[in-house]
């Protein structure tokens, strides 16, 4: 009884928004408070593209809006109980986050209302009050709304050099555990909203892992130039990768199955075996020294068998096909059931794509990752 008064006191509460922004409107007065009531009305209606061409446009026109749009998505977001409108204003910073340009001030004004407590992303308050499953919608509000935090704080370099290669290739990891922690579960799987969403957020993961199998792919070809911290950095980052591909791997699959993007657009996600980060950690070990303060570096990884040797690993799952190119085939694995011709050009190259299947949505080249 008490859960359904507190589910029919939020209804209430969200027509009664709804009402005076029409009353607003047809009364010829309209602001940002009204914009955003209508845009995130509690139902079932996708969020409709105009809302996200009239703040493009306003922004364009206005950039101080950014900071009127910036207070309203913090008042709208930070006081709602209904998923459904914290989904749309959700959906709505991610859309505008993806299509806003380069110098525009609207992540600057978020990050600045979010310094100063005003709001809070992660950890997300939010708690859904309107519906018989509220702790489905509410975790995936919660994991929605994380993945948006670290986007905000992602940062992207045009022009590369190797220590900001380094820092960006851990980002677009975090960026891709928290989109897989997006995943829909009870009810909250069978919404059409939520399904909208994720294609969003599946979308985004597709384009930072061809991202990061890009970047990885030259860290891998320049290992041996590479200073000895900077190459212990690298292979840290590609430790985590050969346990975040499985779990990518699983992840892609659930949403193939479940009609969430076309199946052209998935990239392929390859298998890293442990046996090679042993391996390249015992090559690691016997061909770097440390010169600084430190005479000896305790192995990154504990290799069980003293006496089996880097050859010895490297044979077991890796055949040359060009010796000049060696760090790149380190990294050769057979795919998840992908046809011989991939499978062999990923032994090659690791990170191998023969067709990069993200180019069916518009992108953003300003935005984090080229989204």
């Amino acid at each position: 009884m008490q859960r359904r008064f507190r589910q029919v006191c939020s209804a209430l509460k969200e027509q009664s928004h709804v009402r005076y922004a029409k009353i607003a409107s047809a009364g010829g007065y309209s602001n940002m408070n009204t914009m955003m009531i209508k845009a995130t009305t509690p139902d079932d209606v996708p969020l409709q593209d105009k809302y996200i061409e009239y703040l493009l446009t306003l922004f364009s026109l206005s950039p101080s809006s950014c900071h009127s749009f910036a207070i309203t998505f913090t008042r709208r977001f930070g006081t709602t109980r209904s998923w459904r409108v914290a989904l749309k204003c959700l959906i709505l910073l991610h859309r505008l986050l993806r299509s806003v340009p380069e110098n525009s001030p609207l992540s600057e004004q978020l990050l600045w209302i979010r310094s100063n407590g005003l709001i809070s992303l992660h950890p997300c308050h939010f708690r859904d009050t309107c519906s018989s499953s509220s702790h489905s919608y509410t975790n995936f509000i919660r994991s929605y709304a994380h993945l948006l935090h670290v986007m905000l704080d992602s940062t992207d370099f045009e022009d590369q050099q190797q220590e900001q290669v380094l820092e960006l290739l851990p980002q677009l990891q975090i960026v891709i555990d928290r989109a897989m922690d997006c995943f829909p579960v009870g009810l909250a799987a069978q919404s059409f909203m939520v399904q909208s969403a994720m294609k969003l957020i599946i979308r985004d993961s597709f384009v930072c892992y061809t991202r990061f199998r890009k970047e990885m792919a030259a860290v891998l070809d320049n290992l041996l130039q590479m200073p000895y911290r900077s190459c212990i950095a690298a292979f840290n980052i590609y430790k985590k990768a050969s346990m975040q591909s499985n779990q990518l791997y699983e992840f892609h699959e659930w949403c193939r199955a479940k009609g969430l993007c076309g199946s052209y657009e998935y990239p392929l996600v390859d298998p890293i075996p442990h046996i090679q980060i042993k391996a390249l950690e015992t090559f690691l070990s016997g061909m770097w020294q440390l010169t600084e303060d430190e005479e000896e570096e305790k192995p990154l990884i504990d290799v069980e068998d003293d006496q089996v040797s880097w050859e010895t690993l490297l044979e077991t799952s890796v055949t040359f096909p060009h010796q000049n190119d060696m760090m790149s085939s380190f990294f050769f694995s057979s795919g998840h059931g992908h046809e011989d011709e991939q499978a062999a050009a990923s032994a090659y190259n690791p990170f191998y794509q023969p067709n990069e299947h993200c180019g069916s949505f518009p992108r953003n080249p300003s935005y984090p990752w080229g989204l």
